[in-house]
């Protein structure tokens, strides 16, 4: 099986131009963040997923934490699927799924030790694919994404193993290390933001060897 790969913190028509080019599966938008990489507007993220051809999956990532607000959010941005950074404090995914029909539902699992192992195969069966990054959300101020931090794998591999949904691998990903990464996790998808940048933009070559290497057998 081939692994997918979304390319995250897109910041303009161009970039997820280049992106879909290349072969990504899916593009990310980044909402308001307490902090890390790639905010962009409401208004923005709008225009940037109304010109992503189908089937390419555009990702909302949104730090609202209930559920009245990631409806709310994703009604100004109108995603085809939303990416939770944070834990859903209020509301369950049941309502968020019936109140958007047709929208993809992806959490993300912050790997810090075995908890999350627990956390993530408990909520894989409620979404439709869960998403591990190396952020800490136990903060004074969250990093719900963006770090640039590698995780351990071993946990992830564990999640994967057990997970009743796709798992998409996040974290440190970068042209060096994602072939390692897929052989030690085998995740449905890879997730890269800072790893195929220069200076915060999208870079051309690091995006070759990133594809290059995902493709590599």
């Amino acid at each position: 099986m081939i692994t997918r790969v979304k390319i995250c913190c897109i910041s303009s028509d161009d970039e997820a131009r280049m992106a879909i080019e290349f072969g990504a599966s899916a593009i990310g938008l980044v909402g308001k963040m307490p902090g890390g990489p790639g905010p962009i507007s409401d208004e923005l993220i709008r225009s940037i997923a109304k010109t992503v051809p189908p089937p390419i999956a555009t990702f909302l990532l949104t730090s609202e934490t209930s559920v009245n607000r990631i409806i709310e959010h994703h009604h100004r941005t109108n995603t085809n699927t939303i990416q939770i950074v944070d834990s859903l404090y209020t509301g369950t995914y049941r309502q968020l799924k019936e109140a958007l029909p047709g929208v993809k539902i992806v959490q993300v699992i912050h790997v810090i030790d075995e908890k999350s192992v627990d956390e993530a195969l408990e909520i894989s069966g409620m979404v439709d694919a869960i998403l591990l990054d190396s952020g800490n959300p136990n903060l004074k101020i969250k990093e719900l994404g963006g770090t640039g931090r590698v995780h351990n794998w071993k946990l992830s591999r564990k999640i994967r193993e057990g997970s009743k949904c796709p798992v998409f691998l996040a974290g440190g990903l970068n042209p060096g290390n994602v072939r390692q990464a897929i052989e030690e996790v085998n995740p449905f998808a890879v997730d890269v933001c800072s790893g195929v940048r220069t200076d915060g933009k999208l870079d051309r070559e690091k995006l070759g060897h990133f594809f290059a290497e995902v493709l590599r057998t």
